[in-house]
C-alpha cells in the first residue's frame, strides 16, 4: 500500500511553543495534575480531544465571511437545515451551540425519575444529562467491546440479547428512548455495524421505544461500514450514512467532531410534538429556533463541514492515519485498544501499568507522565471519568476499562507529529515500572474529570 497522503494543502500555520521537563513539572503541579487545567500554550501536541479542534477549510472560512447574522430567518440557518435534512432525513432540525446542549434539551423532555436509558455506551456528557434528569444511564456493550486486546470489526455494537432482557425486566414504559453512540467513544472509538443499528431499532420499535443515534462521528462510522461490512463496499459513504439515520427516530449531534467545526451541534427528530417541546426549551436556554445559540457564520461553517466530512478521500486518509499510529505503537509492544478506532488511539492503561490498581487511577498517572515526558496532552477514560465511590460505604466501583485516549484533531497534525507521539509513548512504556498512581484530593459531584485536583502517590 502506498503512503496515504493528506487530501489537502496547508495554507495557514500556527507556531508551537516548546517546553522542557522541568518547566512541565512545575506547570503540572500548579494545575493539580489535571490536564484539562493546562494552558494550551504549555502543550506541545494536544490530543486531549477531537471535539472542536479541527482545522477548518478555505470554504468553511469563506462561509464565516458570508454568514447571515439576522436574528430570525437567517439564510445561513436555511442552508444548515437543508444540509442536515439531506444528510439525516429527519424532519425537524434544531440547532444548538454544541452536542451536550442537544442532550440537555432531549433528556429534559424525555428523562425523569424512575426512567432508564440504554445505550451501547454513554459518553460523559450524555450520561451526565441522563442522570441530571433523574433517570439512570445503562450501558449494554457487546462482550468483545470491553476486551481491549481482542480484534473484531464492530466492537462498538449494542448487545442485542442484553437489550431484550433489559426491556423485559424494566418494561418499555420506563424506557423513554434507546441510544446508540456512533462511533462508540467510551469503548475505543469502535464502529457499530449497520446490522446492529437495524436490529436495535427493530427491537425498540417492536416495544414502542423511540430509537436515537448519538451521531457525533457518524461519517467515520459510515466509512467503517463501507470497508468492513458485507454488502456496503459499492455504496457511497453518503448513502450509508443516510441509511444509518433511516432506522432512527432522531439524533443528537456535536458538530465539533464530524462536522469539522469549532462550535455547534443540533438535535434532529421526526416527532412533531417532541420538536415543538424542544424548540420551547431552545428559546429559553439557547436562542431563537433559527440560530439556537450559534452565530450565522457558525451555521455556515457547520453546513459546509457536513458536506466535506463525507468526502471519501478525506475519510480514507482520516481512518488510515489513525491506524498508522496504532500500528507503530503495536510494533513497540505498547498495549492499545484494538483494532484502532476512527478518531483516536486508546492506550490500555490497565495493561500498560499493571502494578497500579484502578483505585489509584492508572490512566491519569499515564496521562501525567506522557505530558511530563513529551508535552503531550491526552485524556483519561477510565475510573476518573466513570468510576464511582459510594458516599455512605466508601466502596469503590472502577470503570469497565482503564484507557488513555489520544484523540487526533482533524486536519491539524502531520505524520511527523504523530511519529513524535509514538516515540514518546514508546519511551514512557520502557520505564513504565517506575510510574506511581494518583489520588483525588478534590472533585465535583458531576463530570469530575474536568475539574478534579490530584496528587501523586
Amino acid at each position: 500500500m502506498k503512503t496515504i497522503i493528506e487530501p489537502f494543502k496547508i495554507k495557514t500555520v500556527e507556531p508551537i511553543r516548546f517546553t522542557n521537563r522541568i518547566e512541565r513539572q512545575k506547570i503540572l503541579k500548579r494545575v493539580g495534575y489535571n490536564l484539562f487545567n493546562l494552558h494550551s500554550d504549555d502543550v506541545l501536541i494536544d490530543l486531549l480531544t477531537d471535539s472542536g479542534t479541527s482545522a477548518m477549510s478555505a470554504k468553511q472560512w469563506a462561509g464565516i465571511i458570508e454568514g447571515d447574522e439576522a436574528y430570525a430567518g437567517s439564510r445561513s440557518f436555511y442552508r444548515f437545515e437543508r444540509v442536515v435534512r439531506n444528510t439525516t432525513g429527519f424532519r425537524h432540525i434544531i440547532p444548538t451551540h454544541q452536542g451536550r446542549a442537544a442532550e440537555k434539551i432531549l433528556f429534559s423532555i424525555m428523562g425523569g425519575e424512575g426512567k432508564v436509558v440504554p445505550n451501547n455506551t454513554h459518553f460523559d456528557t450524555t450520561r451526565a444529562n441522563v442522570e441530571m434528569s433523574g433517570a439512570e444511564a445503562v450501558d449494554l456493550p457487546v462482550a468483545e467491546g470491553v476486551v481491549p486486546s481482542l480484534k473484531a470489526d464492530f466492537k462498538g455494537n449494542m448487545d442485542l440479547e442484553a437489550l431484550k432482557v433489559f426491556i423485559q425486566q424494566n418494561g418499555s414504559h420506563r424506557i423513554p428512548l434507546c441510544m446508540i453512540t456512533v462511533t462508540n467513544n467510551s469503548a475505543g472509538g469502535q464502529p457499530v455495524s449497520m446490522e446492529n443499528i437495524r436490529r436495535t431499532a427493530e427491537i425498540c420499535h417492536l416495544n414502542g421505544i423511540p430509537f436515537f443515534l448519538d451521531a457525533c462521528r457518524f461519517a467515520e462510522n459510515a466509512y467503517f461500514i463501507k470497508i468492513r461490512e458485507k454488502g456496503y463496499g459499492n455504496m457511497s459513504v453518503r448513502e450509508i450514512a443516510r441509511k444509518m439515520f433511516s432506522y432512527a427516530d432522531g439524533c443528537t449531534m456535536s458538530g465539533k467532531k464530524d462536522a469539522l467545526v469549532n462550535i455547534g451541534g443540533f438535535l434532529a427528530v421526526n416527532d412533531d410534538e417532541l420538536a415543538q417541546q424542544a424548540r420551547n426549551i431552545l428559546v429559553v436556554t439557547e436562542g431563537f429556533p433559527t440560530y439556537g445559540g450559534l452565530a450565522g457564520h457558525d451555521l455556515e461553517a457547520l453546513a459546509q463541514g457536513l458536506e466535506e466530512v463525507l468526502e471519501e478521500d478525506y475519510l480514507k486518509y482520516r481512518i488510515r492515519s489513525v491506524t498508522y499510529v496504532g500500528e507503530k505503537l503495536i510494533q513497540l509492544g505498547v498495549p492499545i485498544f484494538q483494532p484502532p478506532g476512527g478518531h483516536a488511539i486508546y492506550l490500555d492503561a490497565k495493561d500498560f501499568l499493571p502494578h497500579i490498581p484502578p483505585a489509584a487511577y492508572p490512566g491519569q498517572a499515564l496521562a501525567c507522565e506522557l505530558y511530563l515526558h513529551g508535552g503531550i496532552r491526552s485524556c483519561e477514560i477510565g475510573s476518573v471519568m466513570f468510576g464511582k465511590t459510594h458516599t455512605e460505604t466508601g466502596t469503590f466501583k472502577p470503570a469497565r476499562m482503564e484507557l488513555l485516549r489520544l484523540a487526533i484533531p482533524r486536519r491539524v497534525y502531520t505524520q511527523s507529529h504523530m511519529d513524535y507521539v509514538v516515540e514518546c509513548v514508546g519511551e514512557v512504556f520502557k520505564k513504565r515500572k517506575s510510574l506511581h498512581g494518583m489520588r483525588i484530593i478534590s472533585e465535583s459531584p458531576v463530570l469530575r474529570h474536568f475539574t478534579a485536583q490530584f496528587e501523586p502517590l
